[in-house]
């Protein structure tokens, strides 16, 4: 019989250790280290019981014949865009996201629309009756999902073989537990171990799931970071709460793309695909409003308008106060540093506050000049031409760098009715600006988009 020893595992990168540690010898994080334990024996690779294949023999690239991963269409744009065009038979997939941000409510409505297709919820956090209502508020045809409540990874694994099913989704990997592990449920061996284990299961029966996962304090996924290694891909799911959209990226795809992103509506009857954000991201009340930008922005390959909003004022306190919602706020400061030293607007004195309208997080680089000219807008007080859309990344000379996918977002910009788009210079040459009905600017530095600007609002 094996023997239980005891070992302190660090929770934010795995290091091991044989005492108690207060900062991590690895990583250097302070009071990540938590008992786990363990069983000293045979492993269970060493007594044959790996993941179920087969051992083959070694074999030259040549030889290796490369077939296309087959995919289900999850019957629902937003979440195949994401993974890549597709569900992949046999993939691990994980769900992440803070409380109450819709996971569950994700999970199941995917479920539900998969038609004939049979599938299988697995629920360690809810009863089936609890999860029965949720599927009411959905109102989706569910003719093909079991559900069950249960927090025993065996007994979930033995349901899924007399089922058979084509999806299965357990919510959540913190709640279930395999009783070959002398550890409580949601520990770091647990955790570890039943996700090995799912996988094992999902590589073999060629069955796909899709488990959901817990956040910490900080926002990333709790528990071991070999989680994310195990899994085939790790979806973020983030929003406001306050606000109607949700965001889906793809922080690990083995199948796919990382920079895309699908975005979704919060209803009361569920979540709700966002086809075109441009239309849903934009007020039509910021005519005459100092303050506001509209910039062309990318996520991945979708092209969308946003609304940057500033708000620059006199500071009450001795430190004036820099703040962004939605933005980057060292690289707020960096093009307020460029719009003082290059410009020579001064806002030492002045309170700068930046937000991305519709609560979005935006990393795209070429909307800098968009922010720039929202805070220029608030501290003249004058407003823009309502009909100028932005981009352009903004460098530490005060010139204007190119961007990527440009011809998309001069598209998605004549889409919505704008009369004229401001791009950078360099770009206007190899451009067909004959072919657009709006308007096509090159601009080379940020003095010349503001001239056009302020001229034009004026």
């Amino acid at each position: 019989m094996a023997k239980l020893s005891i070992q302190y595992v660090c929770s934010s990168c795995g290091a091991k250790a044989p005492q108690m540690l207060g900062r991590c010898p690895v990583c250097g994080e302070w009071g990540t280290y938590v008992e786990e334990v363990v069983e000293s024996g045979k492993s269970r690779v060493e007594s044959g019981k790996g993941r179920g294949i087969s051992s083959t023999q070694p074999k030259r690239l040549q030889e290796v014949m490369a077939t296309e991963e087959m995919r289900l269409d999850m019957h629902n744009g937003e979440f195949n865009r994401v993974l890549g065009g597709g569900l992949v038979p046999g993939s691990l997939v994980l769900l992440g996201g803070e409380p109450g941000i819709g996971k569950s409510t994700l999970a199941l409505q995917v479920l539900m629309q998969q038609g004939e297709r049979k599938t299988f919820y697995a629920s360690g956090e809810e009863s089936v009756r609890q999860i029965k209502l949720r599927a009411e508020r959905l109102a989706g045809d569910a003719e093909n999902l079991y559900l069950s409540s249960e927090t025993s990874l065996e007994r979930i694994l033995d349901q899924v073989k007399e089922l058979e099913p084509e999806i299965v989704v357990i919510d959540s990997i913190q709640t279930i537990a395999t009783g070959d592990v002398e550890a409580s449920i949601g520990s770091l061996t647990q955790v570890r171990e039943c996700a090995t284990r799912i996988l094992e299961f999902a590589k073999t029966r060629n069955i796909p799931f899709i488990i959901i996962g817990h956040i910490n304090k900080e926002g990333s996924l709790a528990g071991p970071k070999v989680l994310e290694h195990i899994v085939d891909t790790v979806l973020q799911f983030e929003g406001d709460q306050q606000y109607m959209y949700r965001i889906l990226r793809a922080q690990k795809n083995r199948f796919g793309s990382t920079s895309e992103i699908g975005i979704y509506e919060m209803q009361q009857n569920g979540l709700r695909e966002v086809s075109n954000p441009s239309e849903l991201l934009l007020s039509t009340a910021r005519e005459g409003l100092s303050g506001i930008a509209i910039a062309a922005a990318v996520e991945g390959v979708r092209p969308f308008l946003i609304e940057v909003q500033a708000l620059v004022s006199t500071a009450a306190y001795g430190t004036p106060q820099r703040s962004s919602t939605g933005f980057d706020g060292r690289r707020l400061n960096m093009l307020l540093a460029v719009l003082e030293k290059r410009i020579g607007f001064k806002l030492l004195q002045k309170d700068v506050f930046l937000n991305i309208a519709g609560g979005l997080r935006v990393q795209d680089p070429s909307i800098d000049l968009a922010v720039l000219a929202a805070v220029l807008s608030s501290n003249m007080d004058v407003p823009l031409d309502a009909g100028t859309c932005l981009c352009g990344e903004v460098g530490l000379a005060g010139e204007i760098r190119s961007v990527n996918r440009l011809e998309q977002r001069i598209a998605e910009a004549e889409k919505l009715g704008f009369r004229r788009i401001l791009i950078p210079a360099e770009q206007v040459e190899r451009l067909d600006t004959k072919r657009y009905k709006i308007e096509v600017v090159g601009v080379k530095k940020v003095t010349d988009a503001f001239r056009l600007l302020i001229k034009a609002g004026n």
